[in-house]
């Protein structure tokens, strides 16, 4: 397949925290030179490509976009007025891109998830570095052969799982290091997906379809079962898993319900209203996501039109959805450490994480904003962490994710600048392992078994 979409980006809205690194690689960093600027392409030009590509914006000493590949002429007309590009370097269609000669430094990789090996693969082979959107691909075969097809080819691979450089969540990584918690031995995980936000992105939107997209757990909390083996520092060997599409189906479907929400006698009744989520906050002259992904001219006009014809404007109740609305997980590690984490759409908050680590000496706990607590049994105190942004607070452009966007793509610059992929918090290798592990734990719902992962990395 050649087409590419953009991807949107909404798969995770969570708020963060910022803080220096603290991790030993830190003390590389006087020893790399990190002076040169990089070029880029930039491949599916939604949210996610154009967050990555306006580090360009802050820090234009060390990286320059020069192309862009999408679908959109809205798209592909905004990158190349934003960036001057050169028009043999825009592209409708990645295939055109890779049939060139190396052209960047590396191509920045936010096409929909079923996309990502293809174009992965294409622009390896011409050993472009590559920072791909998560997840990683949507098979187990198709993950494993990007991390074989980037090893042969001696090029540096980011992943983007956010969370590991989510700032608070980098201090948990710190606390746990410390060891005055003693052992870790339990974690309890929530993630609240949010109830407009699932009927938007998991529904109505481009995750809403196993074999159109990938399933909910992957598309959504793959960087969640990624962050449990980035704190423990250990493999995983057993899993269970239960969940289902609970609500989000026909037979749920209000009483003189309609079709669309615009033609619907009872939408004053819905809390997963399309004219509450996206023409109320048009009118209202909000500007930005979730309307962005509904129309590209964030207008009262123009969004009444696709809400009137397009996937957006859809009734809840009449989608082709079929991904699970709600997932519980447990996790049991070599090394003892037990994991529980449920992703749940029915919340109000929207990827607000909330996290409780039991230790032997004391506990940890995180609610979600810029505070971490650690509570410590010998001495009966408390002690709070707030993890202040710290280099993100300086970008202009790059706030995603309470800066830890801007984190992660600063690591990879400065990783491939300097060869130096230790400065990547999420490698191939890491990143394999938590895909292989979040698709363990769909075989077990699936299956309604647990897995026991054996000697050879295979799930039984």
């Amino acid at each position: 397949m050649g087409a590419n979409n953009s991807s949107e980006s909404e798969k995770d809205h969570e708020e963060t925290t910022a803080e220096q690194e603290s991790d030993t690689n830190e003390a590389h960093h006087a020893t790399i030179d990190t002076s040169s600027q990089l070029t880029c392409i930039v491949v599916g030009g939604g949210q996610r490509g154009w967050n990555y590509a306006s580090y360009a914006l802050d820090h234009p000493d060390k990286l320059k976009v020069v192309g862009i590949c999408d679908p959109s002429q809205y798209v592909r007309d905004k990158f190349t007025i934003k960036y001057g590009l050169d028009q043999e370097n825009v592209f409708t269609d990645w295939v055109d891109a890779v049939k060139r000669e190396k052209f960047a430094d590396f191509v920045c990789i936010c096409t929909p998830d079923h996309l990502h090996k293809e174009v992965a693969l294409g622009f390896t082979n011409l050993k472009y570095h590559i920072l791909l959107e998560k997840p990683m691909a949507t098979t187990k075969n198709d993950c494993i052969e990007i991390v074989e097809a980037c090893t042969t080819n001696n090029v540096i691979l980011s992943v983007c799982h956010v969370l590991r450089y989510y700032p608070a969540n980098k201090k948990i990584k710190e606390i746990i290091d410390t060891g005055i918690i003693g052992d870790v031995v339990s974690i309890q995980h929530i993630e609240p997906v949010g109830h407009w936000h699932f009927a938007h992105s998991y529904v109505r939107g481009n995750w809403r379809n196993t074999a159109k997209s990938s399933f909910s757990l992957l598309a959504k909390s793959c960087h969640d079962i990624d962050l449990f083996c980035y704190w423990i520092n250990s493999q995983c060997y057993s899993v269970s898993s239960f969940g289902s599409l609970k609500h989000f189906k026909k037979e749920n479907k209000p009483a003189g319900g309609g079709m669309r929400c615009l033609d619907c006698t009872v939408e004053a009744q819905c809390p997963y209203s399309a004219k509450k989520i996206y023409l109320d906050r048009t009118e209202q002259g909000y500007i930005g996501w979730p309307v962005s992904v509904v129309s590209d001219i964030e207008d009262v006009a123009n969004v009444t039109e696709r809400l009137k014809n397009g996937p957006y404007g859809r009734c809840v109740y009449e989608c082709d959805n079929d991904v699970c609305d709600n997932q519980v997980v447990n996790l049991q590690f070599e090394n003892g450490v037990t994991v529980s984490f449920t992703m749940i759409a029915f919340s109000e908050q929207i990827c607000q994480r909330t996290t409780r680590i039991f230790g032997t000496l004391g506990e940890i706990k995180y609610a979600g904003g810029v505070t971490v607590e650690h509570f410590d049994f010998l001495s009966g105190k408390s002690s709070s962490y707030n993890c202040h942004p710290s280099e993100a607070m300086f970008s202009k452009h790059l706030q995603g994710h309470g800066g830890a966007d801007y984190y992660l793509i600063d690591s990879f610059v400065k990783a491939v600048q300097g060869n130096a992929p230790t400065l990547i918090k999420s490698g191939p290798e890491e990143t394999l392992q938590s895909h292989l592990l979040v698709f363990a734990c769909e075989e077990s719902r699936l299956l309604n078994k647990t897995l026991h992962r054996g000697p050879d990395g295979n799930w039984n």
